[in-house]
């Protein structure tokens, strides 16, 4: 009998998507109202900046990382495989978000939740609440948007609400509240954003535009993030953010690697598999 429930244990565990594992190390750490995590996003074609933002990692104080999606390049198993490889030589838990890149025109969002898991879900790590979004489709559906009211609510009993979804709601380069590479449903985008301004999102992190931006869509503070390894825009830079909760203060630091840039042919390339 104890050899059985040994052999349905192990095979749970292989089986388990990889998310809920990282999900329960964290679980495992010591909660603390002070701690500080990191957020990263689009690393796919850039496996090098990964590598150093993981290494860089391993040394530092952070309890666990989260990559806001774009995890790969065209969400084939392969790709995934090799993903995986790279953060398992973490030495703290990253958690992974669905992205478009995620999600191309055969079935890699089956290849990504058969991997990772669910792509809606939140945990709790001291007095914060994170929440994840599925937008990897450049919308939110109406199943969607009722779990994150749903999340909200629940997370008005924590000091800071976090959520973290790869397309940001509104393109900054654009102008103010203006679609661009981003959520593509103008009128959805409004319904959200006074739902996050409703309940006191304390920062929503993006990814998806491959450059660095800081500032309020209305009410809710906003930063994307997009240099972990993907071709960068004009004027961007690889790096990722540290966030620092310190009780009831929150800071957030911009951290700059330096890599070097793929070359002008290995960039068109990349831009050419980018329409597709």
């Amino acid at each position: 009998m104890k050899k059985l429930m040994l052999l349905f244990f192990v095979i749970y565990a292989v089986a388990m998507p990889y998310n809920e594992k990282m999900l329960k190390q964290i679980q495992a750490l010591k909660n603390e109202n002070s701690f500080s995590f990191v957020v990263m996003g689009d690393n796919r074609d850039g496996d090098n900046v990964l590598k150093k933002i993981i290494a860089k990692n391993n040394k530092s104080d952070v309890k666990f990382l989260i990559n806001n999606g774009d995890l790969v390049p065209d969400g084939y198993v392969g790709e995934f495989d090799n993903y995986l490889k790279i953060i398992k030589t973490s030495k703290k838990p990253i958690i992974s978000v669905i992205g478009n890149h995620e999600i191309p025109w055969y079935d890699g969002e089956t290849n990504y939740e058969r991997t990772f898991g669910k792509t809606n879900f939140s945990f709790i790590f001291g007095n914060s609440y994170f929440i994840i979004l599925d937008t990897s489709n450049e919308k939110i559906t109406k199943e969607s948007f009722k779990w994150l009211k749903k999340q909200l609510q629940i997370s008005q009993s924590y000091q800071n609400r976090f959520v973290f979804t790869h397309v940001p709601l509104y393109d900054p380069r654009e102008g103010k509240y203006k679609k661009g590479h981003s959520l593509k449903k103008l009128k959805q985008v409004k319904k959200l954003n006074e739902l996050l301004d409703k309940y006191s999102v304390t920062m929503i992190f993006c990814s998806h535009i491959h450059l660095y931006f800081r500032g309020f869509w209305h009410k809710t503070p906003y930063i994307i993030t997009g240099g972990a390894g993907a071709p960068l825009k004009k004027n961007g830079f690889y790096h990722y953010i540290k966030v620092i909760v310190n009780r009831n203060n929150v800071e957030y630091k911009v951290i700059k690697i330096k890599a070097k840039k793929p070359s002008f042919i290995e960039e068109n390339i990349k831009e050419i598999k980018e329409m597709f």
